[in-house]
């Protein structure tokens, strides 16, 4: 079912004070606030067990922020679904730029991993989107078309239903350039009608699109005003419980 989502990844940040001290912050935040999306967070991996123990009452999601292609075996530093699905983790994201850029992830990857986690009952946030060499050369509806085929289009049409896409547009993180909330909806729209065209319409407006491109305080309202944005995945705008509760806030307008 189609749901409004504002996840924050935490990605290779705060020590375990620090960590705590903000996962008890967003506990009291959620307490005292009516929130008109759900509130997932994915800290680093060692944070796991203490966000679950935090948050027992499930009053935020938590994520893992990677999940390996492999069920189990000889994979040190790897965290498997079955690990994830014991401690009733929420799910996992897939496919993140940065695990693109850094550790060569594929779409084949994100294909294998996506069914794991479906397999164990793990919700994957499956992050794609294009660079900003394919963005200036007009090759960003090909890429992302390619991204969503080869990562997800193997899934029955049941299993399709309880992923959510994340849209990151590579371009406008951390390269001066910005990226309009119109931009933003033309490639939610284009990935919606993506899954239309191959699952059908009802199953397409079932799931949950996220953006995942600098969402912040002062233009999270805007963004999520647009029709085929459900939410956001936030980066360093999640570290700060004042930050992250502004733009969950964007949806109570």
């Amino acid at each position: 079912m189609r749901k409004n989502i504002v996840a924050g990844n935490w990605k290779m940040n705060k020590n375990v004070i620090e960590a705590q001290q903000l996962m008890f912050q967003l506990l009291e935040y959620k307490k005292k606030n009516t929130t008109n999306c759900e509130v997932w967070i994915a800290p680093p991996a060692m944070y796991l067990m203490m966000a679950k123990d935090v948050f027992s009452h499930n009053e935020i999601g938590v994520l893992a922020q990677d999940m390996s292609e492999y069920e189990s075996g000889a994979y040190t530093g790897e965290i498997s679904a079955d690990m994830l699905e014991s401690i009733h983790a929420t799910g996992t994201l897939i496919g993140h730029s940065e695990r693109r850029q850094y550790h060569g992830e594929t779409d084949s990857h994100c294909n294998v991993k996506v069914k794991l986690a479906l397999d164990k009952g793990l919700t994957p946030i499956y992050c794609n989107g294009e660079t900003l060499e394919q963005r200036k050369s007009g090759q960003h509806l090909e890429v992302v078309k390619y991204q969503i085929e080869v990562a997800l289009f193997t899934l029955t049409a049941e299993e399709i239903k309880k992923v959510v896409i994340a849209y990151e547009p590579v371009w406008a993180i951390g390269t001066g350039e910005t990226a309009s909330p119109e931009q933003a909806q033309e490639i939610h729209k284009h990935i919606r009608t993506l899954i239309a065209d191959k699952y059908g319409k009802d199953i397409a407006d079932e799931i949950s699109i996220l953006y995942g491109g600098s969402v912040k305080p002062d233009n999270a309202k805007e963004i999520f005003s647009q029709p085929d944005i459900d939410g956001g995945l936030i980066g360093g705008a999640a570290l700060k419980v004042e930050d992250f509760a502004k733009i969950i806030e964007g949806f109570n307008s």
